[in-house]
């Protein structure tokens, strides 16, 4: 990575340090701590965690530390949003389990063209020994080929299923945040040599794909604390842009 990275990534990660741990992980403690905890104990999830460590490349923005973080979300709101549904506690635990599980695997094509669509349909091949259902590996590749933003989605085979995508594509939305600038941002730039000059003029129109972000989050959880991930991703990149324009002028 150019050296005027370094010092950018550096001053984006000082600024975002500043701002308090999103509401989500502080009103909802109990459930994240318990979407943990199924994360880390779940045979399943630990095989399918391992298999994507494996296939995964980390180099791109979208690697394993993405994917964690978008399963272990997706999880946690599976388990707040099915509690509107009046499932049983071992019903809410196996769409936690389904959602974590697409979260994992959600950007597994991720450097190939229309890759979530392609990741979807590899899901079903990487998921087929494991102990799923039809249903379950259906809602598995569907949330996994409706997370991207601004792209047509595919109709889900009932509500805990369109649960599923929801969870995943708001999971994966919470990282247009403050890890936005933290993490992906840098891992991009560097995969792609991106010269500074084209990364400055890139710049306001990535922060109005941010601002677009905001209106699309899916679940009723996800349209309460989700723009607030994202209003706290454009305070760091506003901040941030000034800090770009000096090494720019540099």
């Amino acid at each position: 990575m150019e050296s005027v990275y370094i010092r950018i990534r550096e001053k984006a990660r000082q600024i975002a340090s500043r701002f308090p741990q999103q509401a989500f992980y502080h009103d909802f403690s109990l459930e994240n701590k318990y979407a943990l905890k199924i994360f880390e104990t779940d045979t399943v999830i630990n095989q399918l965690r391992t298999f994507v460590s494996d296939h995964l490349d980390d180099d791109f923005g979208h690697g394993i530390k993405h994917s964690v973080k978008v399963a272990l979300d997706a999880g946690a709101l599976a388990f707040i949003e099915s509690k509107s549904y009046g499932y049983s506690q071992k019903k809410t635990k196996r769409l936690v389990v389904i959602a974590q599980s697409a979260g994992l695997l959600h950007d597994i094509k991720r450097k190939e063209k229309n890759h979530a669509a392609k990741g979807a349909i590899y899901s079903k091949e990487i998921i087929k020994s494991h102990p799923f259902t039809d249903s379950e590996k259906n809602a598995i590749a569907v949330a996994i080929h409706n997370h991207q933003a601004f792209k047509k989605t595919i109709a889900a085979n009932g509500a805990n299923s369109q649960l599923i995508s929801d969870c995943v594509y708001d999971a994966d939305k919470f990282r247009w945040g403050p890890d936005n600038f933290t993490d992906t941002v840098w891992d991009m730039v560097a995969f792609f040599h991106t010269p500074f000059a084209e990364f400055v003029s890139l710049y306001p129109k990535a922060m109005h794909s941010l601002t677009r972000i905001k209106k699309t989050f899916r679940t009723h959880t996800g349209k309460i604390y989700g723009p607030h991930f994202i209003d706290t991703g454009l305070a760091i990149g506003c901040e941030l842009f000034k800090e770009v324009q000096k090494e720019l002028s540099v």
